[in-house]
């Protein structure tokens, strides 16, 4: 029997971003939003950040062909769509979002991640510390640097390697299953170390209170030198029979499972919001959402207030320049460099064999394995005679722009057919008025 075929990807179809309930949620309450901000939200969620007003302006122009398109063509018959540009705007738009995580976890699989165990560390803090994040944005990351050194620490006391070196990629969280505020830290860690003569000793089992209770007294500790506490306050907390604190580690992956480990690291580093947990009702005006979680006090759906949901969401926008995701130890920057100049004096020059020359519709094409990553469709496929399609032009200026958007609708709106009439009429003839009144301009019909 021969082979079955492949299974076929889908078509692509372009996103209609108007019909997402975020993008109607923002576009409908935004500028009020910023109004009545500082009177209603600024106490809960913090000062408001020039950024998200940023942000949540290229979202609602992410997509719409308004704003700027490329044009995608068949060759063999002459289809063709438009495709309105993105605005690359992270831990908001789940669009760019999903695309800027594909890029990150396919870099994870073929670069950074080793080929050993990995375990994943999940480290929280109290309510009574999350709410210095809202004022001092970077303080999750100085918070990331005090769990990896405590992580890397636990190992190298199980293991009795002074010298371990842990690999470590942190995703840095700011939001709860209900979309709050809870910042908290997603931690993929090798399970165990690379010692100097570049072997990997495991993880031995271990208790996790230990752990949990050493990142207790080192975030305290960081606390009091940047004088956010003061002793008193880091004494009495230390004493609460029920901190806050929480390290989790129970999720183990093998080393032969690359598929679950990006799997695991795009859910450590994922969108605040999920668009199919999302429910907007306009004329309620009222918002619901969806937990991600089956039990406990988070789990169930929560309805609220359009700018309450909004505010929520906006505050998780990270800072320009602010990095949320961060590699330590053996996959840091510094020591994977190391290696790299290392190697082939170790091992002797390598075969390497000469690039070839990028075509101009490199890019493209890029773009159509990463979609095809995401929604398991190609991008480049013809829908009309399953050919190869092609960019074959970016429009930019607002005068093509609207010239062509123009045409389009027009040739959308169907044309009266020419003998189309009504039925003849039963009914007596009405007797004519002899003159008719002109209409005024009031009462002429607006345009649109």
């Amino acid at each position: 029997m021969p082979d079955a075929a492949p299974a076929a990807r889908g078509v692509y179809q372009p996103r209609r971003p108007q019909a997402s309930p975020l993008f109607r949620l923002v576009s409908d309450h935004l500028h009020r939003l910023q109004t009545v901000y500082d009177e209603r939200f600024a106490r809960e969620y913090g000062p408001w950040c020039s950024v998200v007003a940023q942000v949540a302006e290229k979202f609602l122009a992410c997509g719409i062909l308004d704003h700027g398109f490329a044009r995608i063509r068949c060759d063999d018959c002459a289809h063709a769509y438009l495709l309105g540009f993105s605005c690359k705007c992270r831990h908001f738009c789940p669009s760019c979002h999903a695309k800027r995580l594909a890029i990150w976890t396919q870099w994870l699989d073929t670069t950074l991640l080793a080929p050993v165990p990995h375990r994943q560390v999940v480290l929280t803090i109290p309510k009574r510390l999350r709410a210095y994040g809202l004022y001092r944005r970077r303080l999750l990351g100085e918070i990331a640097r005090v769990a990896a050194r405590i992580v890397t620490a636990a190992i190298r006391t199980l293991t009795g390697e002074r010298d371990l070196v842990v690999g470590i990629v942190a995703c840095l969280q700011t939001h709860g299953s209900r979309a709050n505020w809870h910042p908290h830290l997603h931690l993929l860690v090798t399970d165990g170390g690379f010692p100097t003569d570049g072997t990997f000793v495991s993880w031995p089992v271990h208790e996790t209170a230990r752990v949990t209770e050493a990142f207790r007294r080192a975030v305290l500790r960081l606390f009091l030198r940047l004088a956010l506490f003061d002793e008193d306050q880091a004494a009495g907390m230390l004493t609460w029979p029920h901190a806050g604190f929480h390290v989790h580690t129970a999720v183990w992956v093998p080393e032969d499972d690359r598929a679950f480990a990006t799997r695991l690291a795009r859910y450590c580093a994922r969108n605040p919001v999920a668009l199919e947990r999302l429910t907007s009702d306009r004329a309620a005006q009222a918002v619901t959402y969806r937990s991600d979680k089956s039990e406990g006090p988070t789990a169930g759906t929560e309805t609220v207030d359009p700018l309450e949901f909004l505010a929520r969401v906006l505050v998780h926008i990270p800072d320009k320049g602010h990095v949320t995701t961060r590699d330590y130890g053996w996959y840091a920057n510094r020591p994977r460099g190391m290696r790299l100049k290392a190697t082939p004096a170790a091992a002797g020059p390598p075969a390497i064999a000469p690039a070839p020359r990028l075509a101009p519709t490199e890019v493209a094409r890029r773009w159509a394995l990463l979609l095809q990553q995401i929604f398991e469709v190609d991008p480049l496929a013809c829908p009309t005679c399953r050919g190869a399609m092609r960019v074959v032009a970016f429009m930019t200026q607002s005068s093509v722009i609207d010239q062509i958007l123009t045409q389009l609708r027009t040739r959308a709106v169907p044309a009266p057919h020419p003998g189309a009439r009504s039925p003849p009429s039963t009914r007596a003839p009405a007797s004519r008025s002899p003159a008719r009144a002109p209409r005024l301009a009031a009462d002429a019909p607006s345009p649109g």
